[in-house]
């Protein structure tokens, strides 16, 4: 599904060039469960937000689906993001005075979706996540497991092939993580390709295989 080669991307900080990566390649297959794992300012967020099309690399390709996509203007990016890739914040990323069911369905909306189509397509997501209870609260009447849940339910909305989430229980305690994790088992075992990105060692256990960054390169894992 993925193919990465040669990444690199460059920041200008006060003049002073910072390599966020270095030179990455690697492959995903239709259907992994991939963690991106590494200590803060490894350059973990900074290659899932290339392979999400929110940002392009310096230089190097980004191969989707068999096309080459790192390049493309933002509008073709972002129909691509809309179409193809769903997308789970550490910070949910949720719009404060839309329901559950509205932030479910925006990327509906942004597609052209009939109103009674969004509402019907978010009343099921929300059911898969166990929250349709709670369709008509706004995010802060939602606990962090909630809105996490709310946010992934609006990365499912137009059935993207490619899940990608940023630190997904990165504010979340230990109990409700976990079953966040376990909602992204399910997703996997039902074909879903995900790449999850995190510090945390023991969301690796639940992938199928880790990637590990360190200074913006791919490195051996420690043992």
């Amino acid at each position: 599904m993925i193919r990465c080669s040669e990444l690199t991307k460059v920041y200008t900080s006060k003049r002073v060039p910072v390599h966020a990566l270095r030179g990455v390649s690697f492959e995903i297959e239709t259907g992994e469960y991939i963690v991106v794992h590494g200590p803060s300012g490894s350059g973990k967020s900074t290659l899932l937000n290339l392979i999400g099309l929110l940002d392009q690399p310096t230089s190097g390709k980004i191969i989707l689906a068999g096309s080459d996509v790192a390049h493309l203007p933002e509008r073709k990016r972002a129909r691509i993001r809309n179409r193809q890739i769903g997308f789970v914040f550490q910070r949910f990323n949720l719009i404060p005075h839309l329901n559950a069911w509205r932030n479910v369905a925006l990327p509906g909306e942004c597609a052209g979706v009939s109103r009674s189509s969004r509402r019907k397509r978010a009343s099921e997501l929300l059911e898969r996540v166990g929250l349709a209870d709670r369709a008509e609260h706004l995010p802060s009447e939602l606990s962090g497991g909630e809105e996490q849940r709310v946010a992934i339910a609006r990365a499912l909305f137009m059935s993207p092939p490619l899940l990608l989430a940023d630190e997904p229980t990165g504010n979340l305690d230990s109990e409700t993580g976990e079953g966040i994790m376990d909602l992204f088992d399910s997703l996997h075992e039902n074909g879903m390709t995900l790449v999850v990105v995190t510090h945390d060692p023991s969301v690796s256990a639940h992938a199928s295989r880790t990637i590990w960054l360190q200074d913006g390169r791919i490195v051996v894992p420690p043992r």
